[in-house]
């Protein structure tokens, strides 16, 4: 054992610097391991088997141990730039005690933050985290008004104080103990040639521990996860996802979107087709009303029992048309809007709303403003959030409605203004579009339904101060019963069609990589002039099938790229629907889901989804591969049409959005 100088043994390894360093190292593993754990009594599938628990929590170390060699790289960076003459250093120690303090608080809150995070998606950190961070307001003053931020801050506070009494006692040699310039190097090259080593351990498209998704996300990390979403949000289509040859895929394309009614206009590497209709037929008003969240879980003409939606069952049983069996394509807005308005297959990475080539596409805005139509959308939150404004303005729509042009709305969140607000300045601008004589289509994205649940207070019996989702439900319904009771009142009524559909449904939960049950929305079309009775129509269908079923109802010619059909007009076999979930894309038909994922896996499942999980199959059949090759030739073909900015009709220069 060495001695100093002074005659004091000098400090162990273990209580040197690079001590304190493995310390750092193991009290992340330690933290994320407690997480799993959390997570894992708190929302494992009922009856999980004993030993499937035990791999999940350890079969992912490898993964946490890369994500905390990682994270203590800086520190063995800077141990090697602080020479030993500096290392002991008053202002040395405050440095490196104050950081250690900060590192602590940081991650004591993200363990926080990942914990309400999968509550919510039941999902570690994904590309909806990734879009949070773009838009601080909202997502930052929703926390705090959903959670109890401050109680939170303060554990976090005394945990991180703690951490730093532990090391300044546990660690009050380490300041001692000198290293030479070669040790320091070989500790950093150590940590380096390991964190190297880890990396091909692990697949970035997350943990495979379970066949079952939700025991994969809980054993998959946090860190690691958010990193992969940050890199893949503009990922190569072609270079991680199965493809064919691009004539082979337009060709299946080609057939699969053929349709009685339809023509192909151009041959080759091309899906515009000529509609057929009746140009005589009047050109009848378009509303669209986009419900936030508004799955059809909660809807009693869809089987919920204590139904929620009490107004739209009323709607849909005595004068509406029912899509019993609808899909949205993703589990975000901005999938509800590329699928309800562009009819567009949702890539994966980032949605058509959101990339750098969506200044021209094919909306239905665009196509009914080729026959005349003025398009107006009306939101009750920001248009800059998400992009919104930006691709509605640039996309068809002459005018864009947003929080900033209400000037005193009755009840608003952070999110926006409440869902009544919205409604009635709708009615306000319809009104004045039909009075001009010009057909108009209006597209309204609401926003109540979302946390922190607050709505106006007196509306309807429950307590807002609760902030329950299921009152945030009903208030949204309530909100729609108020908006159909004063259009009725219009002139513009008896000319008008009305649709009703959620961007997507309210949580995530089931066992597929694509949790296919929760995807399930409404679809209700209203209106004298289309719908003469109530009907329920039970054709498989997804938010791409909105857009090319409203113009079959209107009835006039038109062209199109849209990927989606006319649901009344197809054979109850050819059902279909395209999904994403974060970096999975699939195709579902009626007891069948094929899932193409990153790398180019395929999985393959069956069973009828409205009934039962639906289980992973072993061995496809031969019908299950022709499916998988429908599957890949829809996407390649939408990733080629967009990339080489094709998804268009004609090459007209959108108007620039002045406050883009």
């Amino acid at each position: 054992m060495k001695t100093t100088d002074a005659g004091t043994a000098e400090p162990a390894w273990r209580e040197s610097r690079y001590g304190f360093a493995g310390v750092c190292f193991l009290s992340l593993l330690a933290a994320w391991s407690l997480l799993r754990l959390i997570l894992l009594i708190a929302f494992k599938p009922p009856a999980t088997p004993g030993a499937e628990f035990l791999l999940v929590l350890l079969g992912s170390l490898h993964r946490d141990a890369f994500a905390a060699l990682v994270e203590t790289l800086p520190l063995l960076f800077w141990l090697l730039l602080v020479p030993n003459s500096r290392f002991g250093a008053r202002w040395h120690k405050v440095v490196l005690l104050g950081g250690w303090g900060v590192f602590c608080f940081l991650q004591s809150f993200l363990l926080f933050v990942e914990f309400f995070f999968f509550e919510e998606f039941k999902s570690r950190f994904n590309t909806v985290a990734v879009d949070y961070l773009l838009f601080p307001k909202e997502v930052f003053i929703n926390i705090w008004a959903s959670y109890h931020v401050g109680v939170v801050l303060t554990v976090c506070l005394a945990l991180s104080l703690g951490a730093v009494y532990a090391v300044h006692r546990g660690f009050g040699r380490m300041w001692q103990k000198p290293f030479s310039l070669k040790s320091r190097l070989l500790h950093l090259a150590a940590g380096l040639i390991l964190a190297a080593l880890l990396v091909p351990t692990f697949d970035l498209k997350g943990a495979h521990a379970s066949r079952d998704r939700t025991l994969n996300e809980i054993a998959n990390n946090g860190a690691l996860s958010f990193v992969a979403a940050a890199w893949t949000r503009n990922l190569d289509y072609r270079a991680f996802y199965r493809t064919m040859p691009l004539d082979e895929a337009y060709q299946r394309a080609r057939r699969l979107l053929a349709a009685p009614n339809a023509q192909f206009v151009e041959t080759g590497s091309s899906i515009r087709r000529q509609v057929a209709g009746d140009p005589a037929r009047p050109r009848l008003n378009v509303v669209i009303l986009l419900e936030e969240s508004l799955g059809s879980t909660f809807w009693g003409c869809l089987g919920r029992t204590n139904t929620l939606t009490p107004e739209m069952d009323k709607l849909a049983t005595e004068e509406g048309m029912l899509f019993t069996h609808i899909y949205a394509t993703g589990n975000r807005t901005v999938r509800g809007f590329e699928g309800v308005l562009s009819s567009f297959p949702p890539l994966p990475g980032e949605s058509i709303v959101k990339r750098d080539r969506s200044d021209n596409v094919e909306t239905i805005a665009r196509v009914l403003k080729r026959d005349g139509y003025t398009n107006v959308f009306l939101y009750g939150g920001r248009g800059l959030f998400d992009s919104m404004r930006s691709f509605a303005r640039r996309n068809g729509y002459d005018r864009f409605i947003e929080q900033k042009h209400f000037a005193q709305p009755t009840f608003t969140t952070i999110w926006g203004v409440c869902d009544e607000d919205l409604f009635q300045r709708a009615i306000v601008e319809f009104r004045e579009l039909a009075r001009t004589g010009q057909p108009f289509c209006g597209t309204v994205l609401t926003v109540s339904n979302h946390k922190p649940y607050t709505y106006p207070k007196g509306r309807i019996p429950e307590n807002p101060d609760e902030r329950r989702r299921r009152h945030a439900v009903k208030y949204a319904d309530y909100a729609l019963g108020q908006f159909f009771q004063a259009a009725r009142q219009e002139a513009f009524w008896t000319n008008t069609l009305f649709v009703v559909v959620a961007d997507h449904g309210a949580r995530v939960y089931g066992r597929q990589s694509i949790p296919i049950r929760s995807y399930e929305i409404p679809l209700l079309i209203a209106g004298p002039a289309v719908v003469k009775h109530p009907s329920r129509i039970a054709q498989l269908g997804c938010s791409l099938d909105v857009p090319t079923t409203i113009l079959g109802l209107i009835g006039r010619p038109y062209e199109s790229l849209f990927f989606g059909r006319d649901l009344r007009l197809r054979p109850d076999e050819e059902g279909r629907a395209w999904v994403n979930h974060n970096r999975d894309i699939g195709l579902l038909t009626h007891d069948r889901l094929v899932v193409l994922g990153l790398k180019q896996t395929v999985e393959f499942y069956q069973g009828n989804p409205k009934v039962v999980d639906m289980t992973l199959l072993p061995q496809p059949t031969a019908a299950d591969r022709e499916l998988e090759k429908d599957a890949i030739a829809i996407y390649q073909v939408a990733d080629d049409l967009y990339m080489n900015r094709r998804y268009r009709i004609d090459d007209t220069t959108a108007p620039p959005d002045p406050e883009r």
